[in-house]
């Protein structure tokens, strides 16, 4: 096999961001809103996201800082540590795209994409009415990556919302039901694509 080898460091940032990027795919997008003090409410997507623990439910998002401002949703969790992290399906896709504008603070993105928002039960923040599934969460952590200009928010989730004809007898999501949307890296996104089934070495 012939292979190329790159040393992280002898890369500029942005040439070890794409690798990366392009490497760890596809990657699930949590659609986080989430409400400052003030009751401005945000609503951005981030590719950086996933579970990290259980059985107790924990997930995560890591926010980037841009040209060194902190982000609406950052600065949103320092004030009410909540959000609620919405799943993207392929009806949202383009109201996703939308909402990842570099919009002004107080600006609402849910009436830039033409969203309907519904309130949360446990938290303040509230939930995209047409995401199929939806988790409110607490936020536990606000970890700073160093060497970086990322911040991993990390919460555990309180409720979960599910549509109904995704939900399985077993209690899990049927992902062809489902339709999530994945980041791959640039421009590019997928579609989930064939499923299949590997049980495990008893």
């Amino acid at each position: 096999m012939d292979m190329l080898t790159f040393v992280t460091e002898a890369m500029t940032p942005r040439d070890a961001y794409r690798l990366l990027v392009s490497s760890v795919v596809p990657r699930p997008i949590g659609w986080a809103s989430t409400i400052g003090a003030d009751g401005s409410v945000n609503l951005a997507p981030f590719s950086f996201f996933n579970a990290v623990g259980g059985p107790i439910p924990f997930v995560m998002i890591s926010v980037s800082r841009r040209a060194g401002a902190i982000k609406d949703t950052l600065r949103n969790v320092q004030e009410v540590a909540e959000m609620v992290l919405n799943v993207v399906d392929e009806d949202l896709v383009q109201q996703m795209n939308i909402t990842s504008g570099d919009w002004a603070y107080g600006d609402s993105e849910f009436e830039r994409a033409g969203l309907a928002a519904s309130p949360s039960v446990d938290v303040r923040p509230p939930r995209v009415t047409a995401a199929p599934v939806a988790m409110e969460v607490r936020v536990t952590q606000i970890v700073p990556v160093e060497e970086t200009s990322y911040t991993m928010i990390i919460g555990r989730v309180v409720r979960f919302h599910v549509r109904r004809d995704l939900l399985r007898a077993d209690g899990s999501i049927d992902p062809q039901r489902l339709r999530p949307v994945a980041r791959l890296s640039g421009d590019e996104y997928a579609r989930l694509g064939e499923v299949f089934t590997l049980p495990r070495p008893a």
